[in-house]
């Protein structure tokens, strides 16, 4: 008697398949990104290691950003953030302050994920957060009685200060872990201070409790205010 054929085994779905386009979005890929740059440091953010933290094929994420660096650059405007915008929205606070609330919040904001300051250094600023801090500052340098063009060099300059501080402290603590408090990273580099040589290093030596507050928010604000006190000159007054 002929048999009939056993009925084929149904044919099991491609792991990692790309889903439809609602199952991803932008902000889904930032998230994960930034999972990533809290768990492994900035190295781990490939497109490979994305995809595979959502669960999807690499190709998936083509469909949102073109390449890797245009997902760097959205992760970069997420850590700009909002909330650092909005700190120099309030028209009615004197402009030192609101640009005081600017650098603290991105300093504070940029240190909670300490893998981001060589992120940040590494992929253009040039995203919707960037662009809007950008021209906030702008208005308030200008409010300040800055000419334009001066304003421009001005906001260049206090971008610089700003990721240059927090990159010398981002540089001092593991990125995958968070940092250590304060009061904590001052004795360690106290201690370090103490082990050099006054003899040969005296000015050092007499200097080293200062020296060990460098990585403090009062360091921070104290450069700061020399920054806005050379930018806006004896003569002027803060409104």
């Amino acid at each position: 008697m002929r048999r009939n054929p056993s009925p084929a085994a149904p044919a099991q779905a491609p792991r990692n398949r790309p889903g439809p386009r609602g199952t991803l979005s932008r902000e889904l890929i930032v998230d994960a990104a930034l999972r990533l740059l809290d768990s492994s440091g900035p190295d781990a953010m490939s497109i490979r290691g994305i995809a595979a933290a959502l669960g999807v094929a690499p190709n998936a994420l083509y469909t949102y950003f073109p390449d890797k660096t245009a997902v760097l650059r959205a992760v970069v405007d997420r850590l700009i953030g909002e909330r650092a915008v909005a700190a120099l929205e309030d028209a009615g606070r004197p402009w030192r302050q609101r640009i005081h609330d600017l650098a603290l919040e991105l300093r504070a904001g940029l240190l909670s994920h300490p893998g981001a300051a060589s992120l940040v250094l590494g992929a253009p600023m040039d995203g919707p957060q960037a662009l809007a801090l950008g021209e906030r500052l702008l208005a308030v340098l200008i409010d300040a009685g800055l000419e334009r063009d001066d304003a421009a060099r001005a906001c260049y300059l206090l971008i610089v200060y700003l990721l240059g501080f927090v990159a010398l402290e981002a540089a001092e603590v593991d990125p995958t872990r968070p940092a250590p408090a304060e009061h904590e990273r001052v004795a360690a580099r106290r201690a370090g201070f103490d082990a050099v040589s006054a003899q040969t290093y005296p000015h050092t030596a007499a200097s080293a409790a200062v020296m060990a507050r460098y990585i403090t928010t009062e360091q921070f604000t104290w450069g700061l205010d020399r920054i806005l006190d050379g930018l806006t000159g004896p003569d002027r007054t803060a409104r």
